[in-house]
């Protein structure tokens, strides 16, 4: 966390109207490519993507009149870095209270960037049973250049083609004091 307060802003690209319109348009999409919401189970993936999922609930519920399922997976111990996190990582409840076996399982996470978290949770989500069918809905798509891994995203809020030495930095009101997107930098 150290290096996070030496970091400077290259650009903003997102605002709080971008995101709301963003998650506004992948909840549409949602519902549209599932054919309603009767199936769906939103899994926000801890940290960031729980209150983005947490909006996209709220979102589909809007549109269709019926609240999707909602649950939240921490994937902390599913990491294939678990070494490199320290000694005693931080771990936090998953939080699914529904059975996911024949769900349709549409995983939410802020950025999409190598592939690793999505196989963490992907890996933990099997541990909880056999889901219908797995998507990802994602705020930021890095981009496949950086993907170590074959994921891709279902649903994207926005793809921004970064170099290796960019950090992309979702900010939202329930962790930071500004509701925005930007490109970050080590000077």
């Amino acid at each position: 966390m150290a290096d996070e307060l030496n970091l400077v802003e290259k650009s903003r690209i997102m605002d709080s109207t971008a995101i709301k319109r963003a998650l506004r348009r992948l909840s549409t999409e949602i519902v549209e490519s599932n054919h309603g919401a009767e199936e769906l189970y939103i899994v926000g993936i801890r940290r960031r993507g729980v209150p983005l999922a947490e909006r996209v609930v709220n979102k589909i519920e809007a549109i269709e009149g019926h609240r999707p399922l909602y649950g939240i997976l921490d994937i902390t111990l599913y990491r294939d870095d678990l070494s490199t996190v320290g000694a005693n990582p931080i771990v936090n409840r998953t939080e699914l209270e529904h059975d996911i076996d024949g769900k349709i399982v549409v995983l939410v996470d802020d950025v999409l960037y190598t592939g690793r978290t999505i196989r963490a949770a992907m890996d933990q989500l099997m541990d909880f049973g056999r889901p219908k069918k797995v998507q990802l809905a994602v705020l930021i798509d890095r981009g496949t250049e950086h993907r170590e891994l074959p994921i891709q995203a279902d649903f994207v809020g926005k793809k921004v083609p970064t170099k290796q030495t960019e950090i992309i930095k979702v900010m939202l009101k329930e962790f930071d004091d500004v509701e925005a997107v930007g490109i970050f930098e080590k000077p």
